[in-house]
């Protein structure tokens, strides 16, 4: 595997020992926020923690190219979103080493291909272990570069260790098919082999397990990688290198969206890209309020709302409007507590820049503007610049920012709506499609809605969907592919049909 960074950072692992790239992989104290008033200005505390805590054999700042830690002409530095304090300053690769990222992926691409699945298994399963191992050290990383709660960031850790540990068994389980023609003299073969060097780009917002559910892949199917991680939270990608090179496997580096898959089409790459919902969460008047609710919670406000798969528009029957957004306000003032990630208490960290904040202001302001009611929250948190309260708007409609675009944060605006038909019409207004979710007891209506929407995924009285074993990916402008479950190897296997005759 080897490691770039925004080409900047660069990462390549490769085997004990890829010309063209073939698969590409897109992208405090606690203050409850509430609308009431306040006696006084509360203190807030800051934090300037930097690299104190972190692991100094994990926290690694040059790029992992072939085997070997390379320092590269200039540096780019990485800061914690909580506090503000530089975490380091990172390898700043270019083209040079990009392609020297890429050489050493395909010399290593060499050897892989031909490393039994056993091997390739085992492999897989030291790294898994060594993830286990350093799962504290890990997170704690999470936590420092993108300052989500610590809690999460152990969860992401556990959640990223298992992609691994799914694809070393899915490792043994490439098989082809024996065809019998119509020629009683021939035997028609169908081959899977790796389709070679990939080239995996990961988002922030999951810095290690956007790495590890597509690089474990890649591996497993007896592709090298090379990755360029987000620049916003390098230092993952580095620990996880560090690991992957302790357990003996190969080098790697991490681009975004559209525009890949326009170079790629350039040269016929293979191309499998995640790239971002716009997730509705349906109620209908059948729902269980209180069930609903806690649905909405988890699915709107994990990670601070910046989830791919995060609810961006709650469409709520009218006559259950009413009760639902009582409940669902009095949750969020309740149950979420805005403050720095290694706060024990805190549910909700920061945003992972100021840019990020400035979005989510844009959509609230629009919102009010367009006559939507503040029911709690609507502005920026006191606890410092990149932080903002959790918000809940009503009297949403379909012309405001909101509900035409993904807001990444810890926004949730609720449509009133009337009928299941209008209600699936709104959720399939967008030209995305990852993700929805919708409550219903009405049996015979959960099978034509889960039906109906233009998703690549659906929870049916269900928040979290994500899962190892089950295939995550999109429709519409969401992306190409399926990554995870036993189809997301599928996407670095091309198919060689061998006709055997003259038996």
């Amino acid at each position: 595997m080897a490691t770039c960074f925004r080409l900047r950072g660069c990462l390549t692992l490769h085997l004990p020992t890829a010309p063209a790239i073939r698969g590409l992989r897109p992208r405090a104290d606690c203050l409850v926020a509430t609308t009431r008033p306040s006696p006084g200005p509360a203190p807030i505390r800051r934090y300037a923690r930097g690299t104190e805590g972190l692991s100094s054999a994990l926290l690694r700042t040059d790029g992992f190219v072939g085997g070997r830690w390379l320092s590269a002409a200039s540096t780019f530095p990485v800061y914690d979103p909580a506090s503000g304090a530089e975490l380091g300053l990172v390898a700043d690769c270019g083209v040079s080493e990009a392609r020297a990222a890429v050489r050493a992926a395909y010399e290593a691409f060499c050897t892989w291909k031909g490393v039994s699945a056993k091997e390739r298994s085992s492999f897989l399963r030291k790294w898994y272990d060594l993830m286990i191992q350093n799962k504290d050290d890990l997170a704690k990383i999470i936590t420092a570069e993108s300052g989500k709660p610590l809690k999460e960031a152990q969860g992401e850790i556990l959640y990223s260790a298992n992609f691994l540990e799914w694809f070393s068994e899915e490792a043994r389980r490439v098989y082809g098919d024996v065809i019998y023609t119509p020629a009683k003299e021939r035997r028609a073969l169908v081959l899977k082999q790796p389709v070679g060097v990939a080239a995996v780009i990961t988002p922030w917002n999951f810095p290690s397990a956007m790495i590890t559910r597509k690089v474990g892949a890649a591996l497993a199917a007896g592709c090298t990688v090379v990755v360029k991680p987000a620049e916003d939270t390098p230092f993952s990608a580095l620990a996880l290198a560090q690991l992957a090179n302790q357990a003996g496997i190969p080098p790697g580096s991490t681009a975004t969206g559209k525009v890949l898959l326009h170079h790629a089409a350039n040269s016929v790459k293979r191309v499998s890209m995640e790239l971002g919902g716009h997730a509705p969460f349906i109620v209908f008047d059948s729902a269980n309020v209180d069930q609903a609710v806690a649905g909405a919670m988890v699915s709107k406000f994990r990670n601070s709302g910046q989830t791919c798969v995060c609810s961006n528009r709650f469409l709520v029957q009218r006559g259950i409007h009413d009760s639902f957004v009582k409940k669902f306000a009095e949750a969020i003032k309740t149950n979420l507590c805005v403050g720095n990630g290694f706060e024990e208490r805190t549910t909700q960290g920061p945003l992972i820049n100021e840019k990020a904040v400035e979005k989510v202001e844009k959509h609230v302001i629009d919102a009010i503007s367009k006559g939507a009611t503040v029911v709690t929250g609507g502005k920026r948190h006191q606890v410092g610049k990149n932080f903002f309260e959790p918000t809940l708007l009503s009297n949403v409609t379909q012309d405001m920012l909101c509900s035409r675009e993904e807001t990444f944060g810890p926004l949730a605006p609720v449509i009133k709506f009337d009928t299941e038909e209008e209600a699936v019409a709104i959720a399939n207004a967008a030209n995305v499609g990852l993700a929805g979710y919708f409550y219903s007891q009405d049996l015979a209506q959960i099978w034509r809605v889960a039906e109906q929407l233009e998703v690549g995924m659906v929870g049916v009285n269900e928040g979290l969907i994500s899962s190892v074993e089950c295939p995550f990916g999109g429709v519409k402008q969401s992306g190409l592919g399926r990554e995870g479950s036993k189809y997301g190897i599928d996407e670095y296997l091309e198919l060689k049909y061998v006709c055997f005759g003259g038996l």
